[in-house]
């Protein structure tokens, strides 16, 4: 069975994205590809549609990873085919606990930078209004958190496995 990882900031088009690349390349680097499947969303529509913020896209593709994307909306009825939703700030996590229709559902929730164990804030700033070193600076913090998160769902799949 599928282990299934959805990333989720404000409008799909900056954070959630770059996370989504880099928690897939680690995903591929581990040998998990065909375990774990790793995707995006936005807590709102705004740029549904749309491809990744063009900052996104040239940090990502300096950095060695894959950057094709297209926006959308989290739903709340994708909770149930989700093992783990990672939100970027508070704000996405409160947005989709509140969306969760049950209880085990709101527990799927969870801040990208809880997993690391470095991180003295827990929020990625969202690097939209400001210049290129937020991108960065966003990048080094998803990087920095996907080396726990990729240990914790690793465990997740090795469970369901034995």
């Amino acid at each position: 069975m599928t282990y299934r990882v959805c990333f989720v900031c404000t409008g799909n088009i900056c954070r959630s994205p770059m996370a989504e690349s880099v928690f897939r390349a680690r995903v591929e680097e581990a040998g998990l590809a065909g375990a774990v499947e790793v995707d995006s969303a936005g807590t709102g529509g705004w740029h549904e549609g749309d491809g990744a913020d063009p900052r996104t896209t040239a940090v990502l593709e300096e950095h060695g990873y894959a950057s094709g994307h297209t926006a959308r909306q989290f739903r709340a009825s994708w909770f149930a085919a989700l093992d783990l939703v990672i939100a970027l700030d508070e704000g996405h996590l409160r947005a989709l606990r509140a969306l969760a229709p049950t209880p085990e559902d709101a527990a799927k929730v969870r801040l990208l930078r809880s997993y690391d164990p470095a991180a003295d804030d827990l929020d990625v700033p969202d690097p939209y209004y400001g210049g290129m070193d937020g991108f960065e600076e966003c990048l080094e913090m998803v990087e920095a958190a996907s080396e726990g998160l990729l240990a914790a769902v690793s465990e997740s799949v090795e469970e369901r496995a034995a």
